[in-house]
């Protein structure tokens, strides 16, 4: 366990812990937070927020979204980052560390474009440091970096267009990563000879009355995992305590005429299975992933902030930079002894190129 208090402010500069330092043109340094109700049957308020910093850009950017009854409120917000990494604020948008690797507020205030917010969140065991994601292209490094993931729980509030919503009891996920990965304009040079984007993800935190499930997977194009790991963690635990899942395997049903799931299942073999069954779908692109304007690291000038709404029910799903979701799910968890206990979490979803368990065979052909 290399994880300390230093890993949750922004001044990495290699996916190793702080301990250690190196350089990189497409370094980032990252927060992550989302939220919802620990129980529902469907569009009830859901909340994501993150926060990004790239030291060889001089950029930092954020967004906070909120989506409620299909529509989703995204505001983004980018500034030049001054070489000053500790200054967590970026125009209407503000992180706190009010206790490293425990407890963090996020604030909100954009009286101009409708939207107000003050949250804490509070973790409820130890974070999760996941498997070091280490991913090239032929010679060229495309991911190397490192993850804290933690469940939590929220209290606040959430102002939108003059409506307040209490977030007492409402449990979610957040995440500290930092290392290389893309970001910024794209290269300018590409891989000789060209090779065809393939990248495949799954990430499901999940949270449950008395502890969290983590599970995630980047497979390769034939569905042979490079990075896959599952585990329970007990609140007030840490993954030392019970360890991950020897045997861990998933099954998509996926919808038809897309790339986002109907229904899952993960297989744990003698651990037991969950049963993921999405009830609403936020999309990433709200964050910045994928956007064709609000890009994480793009140069948007010295100061800006914009508003951007939408619904998803009129998204056009098979467009790229719509691919990369987070479906809020109820979850459940069946014991070998057929005890079950029932959840709520997200499952995120990104799969471009082939995947060949899931029938995916070209860049972006949908299941029929």
């Amino acid at each position: 366990m290399a994880l300390t208090w230093g890993d949750d402010y922004p001044i990495h500069q290699t996916p190793e812990p702080v301990a250690y330092a190196g350089t990189d043109r497409n370094f980032y340094d990252r927060y992550f937070f989302n939220g919802y109700a620990p129980s529902g049957d469907g569009p009830d308020l859901f909340f994501a927020a993150a926060f990004g910093i790239y030291p060889h850009l001089n950029i930092a950017d954020a967004a906070f979204c909120v989506m409620k009854d299909g529509k989703q409120v995204n505001l983004h917000a980018s500034r030049w980052l001054n070489m000053e990494r500790m200054d967590l604020r970026v125009g209407p948008i503000s992180i706190a560390v009010l206790e490293p690797l425990q407890r963090l507020s996020l604030s909100v205030e954009a009286p101009a474009e409708g939207i107000r917010a003050h949250i804490i969140f509070e973790g409820r065991a130890f974070p999760v440091e996941e498997p070091r994601f280490v991913r090239r292209n032929g010679p060229r490094t495309f991911m190397d970096y490192t993850r804290l993931t933690q469940n939590g729980r929220y209290s606040g509030w959430i102002e939108v267009d003059g409506v307040r919503s209490d977030l007492a009891g409402f449990v979610g996920t957040r995440d500290r990563s930092w290392g290389v990965r893309p970001v910024g304009a794209r290269d300018s040079q590409d891989l000789a000879p060209p090779v065809l984007p393939q990248f495949f993800w799954l990430w499901s935190p999940c949270n449950f009355e008395d502890g969290g499930l983590f599970f995630h997977t980047n497979d390769d194009e034939l569905g042979r995992p490079w990075n896959r790991r599952a585990l329970w963690l007990g609140d007030g635990q840490k993954e030392s305590d019970n360890g991950g899942f020897e045997a861990i395997d998933f099954a998509i049903d996926w919808r038809s005429g897309t790339r986002h799931a109907r229904s899952a299942t993960l297989d744990f073999g003698s651990s037991g299975q969950v049963r993921i069954e999405p009830q609403s779908e936020f999309f990433m692109l709200g964050l910045g992933y994928g956007h064709p304007k609000w890009g994480h690291g793009l140069n948007h000038g010295q100061s800006a902030v914009e508003r951007e709404d939408f619904e998803t029910a009129t998204i056009d799903r098979r467009m790229p930079h719509h691919l990369h979701i987070q479906a809020l799910s109820r979850v459940t968890f069946i014991a070998p002894d057929g005890q079950t206990r029932v959840g709520r979490g997200v499952f995120e979803q990104l799969a471009i190129g082939p995947h060949a368990p899931s029938g995916f065979s070209s860049l972006l052909d949908v299941a029929p």
